[in-house]
């Protein structure tokens, strides 16, 4: 029997931020941070009225018990003072690792951390029907972004894998278009601590991914977490 509560420090935990992971979670006490449930099985939260956390969402605790859940990570903004001071760290300025990103953009990418695996239903993963009838295996890989107020975190459709994002720090918007113009604006989804947003890519008839065109767009000073689920080979 897998033992509870255990406990890793994530790849890209800092002296900025605290990341970690925990696993078989029992009366788990989080003092404080921004409580991912990456798993299906939803996440129980005591107190003298108990509440739940659906899977593959979040939220912000703060001296809270998880009662129970399979897997989770915590985010902890250690202090705000010089934040921004992270991109001296080991986070890479994103044209390190994208030739076409623009010179300017000062978006910054943390190193990746793989967590495990998961099964799950593209199409039901999608929204696109509510039958679980084709489990794959995925692999789960985290990552955490971070842009100044008022930053243009570029314009795309190009992700062959599945992916979903929760806001840590400060608020943004992610912005989907109908082409790649800024001008064909359709549809804003408000990123604020501890908010997960539902999956917006969609499945073809063999289960690979298409995005609309979309960007992050920073309101303030931000940080977000890339949930990527990539298909096993």
């Amino acid at each position: 029997m897998a033992h509870i509560n255990q406990r890793r420090e994530l790849a890209f935990s800092d002296q900025f931020v605290e990341c970690y992971l925990v696993l078989n979670v029992k009366n788990f006490k989080v003092a404080g941070g921004v409580v991912v449930n990456l798993d299906h099985a939803p996440m129980h939260i005591g107190g003298r009225i108990p509440s739940v956390v659906p899977g593959w969402k979040s939220t912000e605790l703060f001296d809270a018990v998880i009662v129970k859940a399979e897997r989770v990570a915590v985010f902890r903004v250690r202090s705000e003072v010089n934040l921004g001071g992270l991109v001296f760290g080991e986070w890479d300025w994103f044209g390190n690792r994208f030739a076409k990103f623009p010179r300017t953009t000062p978006l910054y990418i943390s190193r990746y951390d793989e967590i495990g695996a998961v099964e799950l239903d593209p199409f039901t993963f999608a929204n696109q029907r509510t039958d679980v009838t084709d489990l794959r295996q995925y692999g789960i890989r985290l990552n955490l972004w971070w842009a100044p107020a008022n930053t243009d975190c570029y314009l795309h459709n190009e992700h062959p894998f599945l992916e979903i994002h929760t806001q840590i720090y400060g608020t943004g918007r992610i912005q989907k278009f109908l082409e790649r113009d800024e001008s064909t604006l359709y549809k804003q989804i408000h990123m604020s601590p501890g908010y997960t947003h539902d999956p917006f890519t969609h499945v073809d008839a063999h289960g690979n991914p298409t995005y609309p065109w979309h960007r992050y767009w920073s309101d303030s000073d931000a940080i977000w977490l890339a949930i990527e689920f990539h298909p096993a080979h």
